[in-house]
């Protein structure tokens, strides 16, 4: 008994030393995005002082600080939050309209061989065929509208998201499909408890190639028949030879593809909380 009252002191002590910091609160992965955040800033920092240094042409490379003054004169004006928001609306629809039926579509590839065999060699022989190359064909049919934008990212989101989640279906272990049949389990069953479940890590990553490949077709698709869209905004400064302009549409596409990633993780975590570090 003396032994164990002696003890109790050493280990208040240690618990109340706050040996961990002050970012003991924070989770690994939040702690993971903190310091992330040092490549991007050591990146500026360079880039701010080989322009001062006349290192860089300031004409082709303006200074990070040029691009934040650029930035906020756009945000003043409206201008910039109009173009993202028309943006982030157009990639939303492709994005969405792509990866329901992406993910159906590898479920049932993945689960029936028949299904399969019928769309494996349609995928594998539509998937090579660059997106951009099919935009006039998709311009002739639906017009310079809403329809024909969200047309070219959802060819774009579909495909990675059909190959990824098949994958996932079929690497499943032998086992699950044993036990389900075992407990006779009907298909809605298997696909629903097991299939499901157990190809999501391989879903989300078709996801997150889907919505980079939206955010890459976004620029293409707003630069025929749009008069707003940071793809728009891109091509316009171009013609105007406004280079900082032109990297302003970089900077936000950039935040977006940051954006839109932390939010599919935050989903996975939601969905698949045993993953979360």
């Amino acid at each position: 008994m003396q032994e164990q009252t002696a003890m109790e002191p050493i280990t208040f002590v240690v618990r109340g030393t706050g040996v961990k910091g002050a970012g003991a609160g924070l989770s690994p992965a939040s702690r993971h995005r903190l310091f992330g955040l040092a490549g991007p800033i050591l990146l500026l920092v360079i880039w701010q002082l080989l322009v001062m240094t006349n290192i860089l042409n300031p004409v082709f490379f303006p200074a990070p600080t040029q691009i934040v003054s650029e930035i906020v004169n756009n945000l003043t004006t409206g201008q910039l939050q109009g173009d993202v928001w028309v943006s982030i609306v157009r990639v939303f629809w492709g994005f969405l309209l792509g990866a329901i039926p992406g993910v159906i579509l590898g479920l049932s590839m993945g689960l029936f061989p028949l299904v399969g065999a019928i769309l494996d060699p349609l995928v594998a022989a539509l998937m090579p065929i660059p997106k951009l190359a099919l935009m006039p064909l998709i311009m002739v049919i639906f017009g310079l509208g809403e329809t024909e934008k969200v047309v070219v990212l959802l060819l774009g989101v579909v495909f990675p998201v059909i190959i990824n989640t098949a994958a996932g279906v079929r690497n499943l272990d032998r086992i699950y499909l044993d036990v389900a049949k075992n407990y006779n389990a009907s298909t809605w069953q298997y696909y629903r408890s097991v299939a499901w479940p157990g190809a999501l890590s391989m879903i989300f990553s078709g996801l997150r190639l889907g919505i980079g490949m939206a955010l890459l077709l976004i620029v293409a698709a707003e630069m025929h028949g749009a008069l707003s869209g940071i793809g728009y905004r891109l091509w316009y400064s171009y013609t105007m030879f406004n280079i900082s302009g032109m990297y302003v549409s970089f900077v936000v596409l950039a935040l977006l593809g940051f954006i839109f990633t932390m939010l599919l993780e935050e989903v996975e975590h939601l969905v698949m909380p045993w993953k979360r570090a």
